[in-house]
């Protein structure tokens, strides 16, 4: 798409952090912009910057409005399957999310990453390593998209020295269709969402965006040890249409021997492969032993993220000095407090079952766990061992809480709670010296909350508290 947007007619959908960022953007621009917002009009402000902007705007509800426009720009809080959305699609207007329209004015170069699970941690941690290798060759890293501040802030700053890491979820990818990075990234695919997709593999479809417009000169980095992406790049007519460089990671199997660029372990050592060269950069331990970054998925996320940097040419000593310096990340298996002799973990993050999967995994036994929230169409059968070999009580919240109940009630003990409040009281309760309260929802916080900052807040709150 061409980034000349001066006098068209734009609708922006959505009136949250990301459609704001689109209508500041598309306004700098020269467009034309008109705003809609579903929910009624909370903060006077809001409406006070887009009169500044000289944006009209309705909120409280869509309207006919919408459709008068040369194009749509797409929050990604809108879902796809919204009725409004479909009626769009219906009279053949084209819709761009803000991640998409944000690209076409993006001059530096792009290191996009998805996933199910991993993919924040790790658009941290590839943030970290060009922010370090920029200090020596003079340029910025911005770290944007889904990880909370919207692409399209920012743009405008980047020259093209600079590197953009954005984060990039299946509803930010849904109405991708010029986005083209340098390198792509997908952690692993996992169930979820499945209250907006109608199948797994639409949700799946909508992350396999990320490298649909990359070319020979660009890399895409995939986790082969995920079933899903095994599955999904093994097929040779998958195969067959890649034109970029492709670069996967393994901790289960050395891939030197098939690919020319690839990320992979052995002997202890976290290894990279490029231009058919072997550099070992990091032992597995250093990941593994670190109180604040420890788990097999962070040994995943950092891997994703060294291949992701040496493809851009990023010298392997500063990639291991980022990694070895990295304090984790705030709401992913953070620890908060002792008391008492029971370890507090706050893992709200987890909106998924595979992210609680991997803290369980993660967290020794034994565990009282706080999880629930609202579903997004959970299926709880792969954590269920996990569940049964270490978690010693749950504390069922939220929305959920009956499912939750029902899922787990047969393998230890269950009690319920409505409140945050009320479920750090239980955990503490069931706790005793050497056990940890570990906070992993493994649900959408928004039955309750704002979003899993808030939840985690709220709980490291109560917990300072006891």
């Amino acid at each position: 798409m061409t980034n000349d947007v001066k006098n068209k007619h734009v609708v922006v959908l959505g009136g949250k952090r990301s459609g704001l960022a689109a209508a500041r953007l598309l306004r700098k621009h020269g467009a034309k912009v008109f705003l809609s917002e579903r929910e009624e009009l909370k903060q006077p402000s809001v409406k006070a910057e887009l009169d500044k902007l000289r944006v009209k705007s309705e909120f409280g509800g869509h309207t006919d409005k919408v459709f008068d426009a040369d194009f749509v720009v797409i929050s990604p809080g809108v879902p796809s399957n919204a009725p409004v959305v479909q009626q769009l699609e219906k009279a053949r207007i084209k819709i761009f999310s803000e991640i998409e329209m944000a690209s076409w004015f993006c001059k530096a170069r792009i290191v996009a990453i998805t996933g199910t699970n991993g993919k924040t941690t790790t658009t941290i941690v590839t943030h970290r390593i060009f922010e370090r290798a920029g200090k020596a060759h003079k340029y910025r890293a911005f770290a944007v998209g889904n990880i909370g501040q919207p692409f399209a802030d920012y743009v405008d700053e980047m020259t093209e020295n600079d590197i953009a890491v954005v984060e990039t979820s299946s509803f930010q990818l849904d109405h991708c269709v010029s986005f083209k990075p340098n390198v792509a990234v997908i952690t692993n695919i996992t169930p979820n969402h499945l209250d907006r997709y109608k199948t797994f593999e639409d949700y799946a479809a909508a992350k396999y965006r990320i490298f649909r417009k990359q070319t020979k000169s660009d890399t895409l980095v995939v986790n082969l040890d995920d079933e899903t992406l095994k599955k999904q790049f093994s097929k040779k007519d998958v195969r067959e249409k890649l034109r970029m460089r492709f670069a996967p990671i393994s901790l289960e199997r050395d891939l030197s021997r098939t690919y020319d660029t690839c990320g992979y372990l052995k002997d202890g050592w976290l290894t990279i492969k490029i231009n058919g060269e072997k550099e070992p950069f990091m032992k597995e331990e250093e990941i593994l032993n670190n109180v604040n970054f420890r788990g097999k998925h962070n040994v995943y996320n950092s891997l994703a993220a060294a291949v992701a940097a040496r493809a851009m040419d990023v010298k392997k000593e500063v990639i291991r000095e980022s990694i070895a310096a990295f304090e984790g990340v705030e709401h992913r298996i953070e620890f908060v407090r002792d008391v008492s002799g029971v370890h507090f973990i706050n893992d709200s993050k987890s909106t998924s079952v595979n992210a609680l999967w991997y803290a369980l995994d993660t967290i020794p036994a034994p565990i009282v766990l706080i999880a629930g929230g609202r579903d997004k169409g959970n299926d709880y059968t792969k954590v269920l061992p996990l569940v049964k070999m270490k978690v010693k009580c749950v504390v069922a919240l939220g929305e959920s809480r009956d499912k939750v109940e029902t899922a787990f009630g047969g393998l230890t003990k269950v009690v319920k709670a409505t409140t945050m409040d009320d479920a750090v009281k239980l955990a503490q309760r069931e706790a005793t010296k050497g056990d940890t309260v570990l906070l992993s929802p493994a649900c959408a916080s928004f039955d309750m909350f704002s979003g899993f900052e808030e939840r985690g807040e709220v709980y490291k709150r109560l917990v300072s508290n006891l």
